[in-house]
């Protein structure tokens, strides 16, 4: 799905981020890495490598190459992406990117999680891509796995017995886990059309009563033209959208209709499952994160981060969804 020359699975998606930086990184080396990131490899990043490693990282806007660029030290060996942000929903320009990158001698690592088959990091220039398994590829929210892809080159090194992060730090996936999901990669291609299919058909339909969503595909998004570059369009634009409830408890109250009156979903802060997940990001994912990095992350206290299902007919999950704004007299 990727076209890596090789890959390793691992125990968890934070395992698989974990071990690719610090294989590249040493103790001094730098980090340029997106400002709006999954709220674990935020902190990871800005709380846990400087103090255990000495591997300091900056934040800094992905959609914004000027200030990428500005970000480059001479100890930077690495630049960190997703590849559609958690949870703003931010497009990477992966070419500019990679371009930016391997000028200043640093890898590119995209964190592909949110887009898989969508987006394809590696024949885009990305050097190493990593993913949370447990999410979209996976797709029941019952198994935690994760996984690096690269060069074979780069795979071995992760294995190396004196020095390699994958073979001393031990995040191996279980054997059953990695059954488990490979049985389910045959069918990854069909349930990312669905999912990218109903989250378009709710995005343009929340659009239309005026609610403030964000959606990759709608023309309006900051970055539409960029992901219809470098994305694969028979895979859609991805299966989650936000809306804006603008405030922390009107964004519960929204999910609590959703979830107890109207059972549309549940609220979880996973993602990619065949039933629908909802979660206020400031409060969840994104809670590592101070109030002042979530601002400048574009993280509203309201955001709600919807991963989109297929149970159901889409007529039917719509109504249930237009009741909830009904209710709270949003349309």
């Amino acid at each position: 799905y990727e076209g890596a020359e090789a890959g390793y699975c691992t125990a968890s998606g934070m395992s698989a981020i974990a071990g690719t930086l610090m294989q590249l990184c040493s103790s001094g080396d730098h980090i340029v890495a997106g400002a709006t990131l999954y709220g674990g490899t935020y902190a990871m990043l800005h709380d846990y490598l400087p103090e255990k490693t000495g591997v300091r990282t900056t934040f800094a806007d992905p959609t914004d190459h000027a200030e990428i660029e500005a970000a480059f030290t001479p100890q930077t060996r690495v630049l960190y992406v997703e590849s559609i942000s958690n949870p703003t929903l931010a497009v990477a320009d992966i070419p500019a990117l990679a371009e930016i990158a391997h000028g200043r001698g640093a890898k590119l690592v995209v964190d592909n999680t949110f887009a898989p088959l969508i987006v394809s990091p590696i024949p885009l220039g990305a050097d190493i891509v990593v993913h949370s398994l447990t999410k979209f590829v996976n797709g029941a929210s019952d198994i935690i796995a994760g996984a690096i892809v690269g060069t074979t080159e780069f795979i071995t090194t992760l294995m190396d017995l004196h020095h390699g992060s994958l073979m001393l730090l031990g995040p191996t996936m279980d054997p059953k886990a990695a059954f488990n999901i490979s049985m389910r990669l045959p069918h990854l291609p069909l349930r990312m059309k669905e999912h990218s299919r109903r989250a378009q058909f709710f995005a343009e339909r929340l659009q239309e009563h005026g609610i403030d969503v964000t959606y990759p595909g709608l023309p309006d998004h900051p970055q539409f033209e960029v992901l219809r570059r470098i994305g694969n369009a028979e895979y859609g634009a991805g299966g989650i959208f936000t809306v804006d409830l603008g405030d922390t408890r009107r964004a519960n109250e929204f999910m609590e209709i959703l979830q107890n009156k109207d059972r549309f979903g549940f609220m979880a802060v996973s993602l990619g499952y065949f039933e629908t997940l909802m979660s206020c990001s400031a409060v969840s994912t994104s809670s590592e994160l101070s109030e002042e990095d979530q601002r400048k992350a574009g993280i509203r206290p309201g955001l709600v981060r919807v991963s989109i299902g297929y149970t159901g007919t889409l007529e039917q999950r719509w109504k249930q969804f237009e009741d909830a704004l009904r209710i709270l007299n949003m349309i």
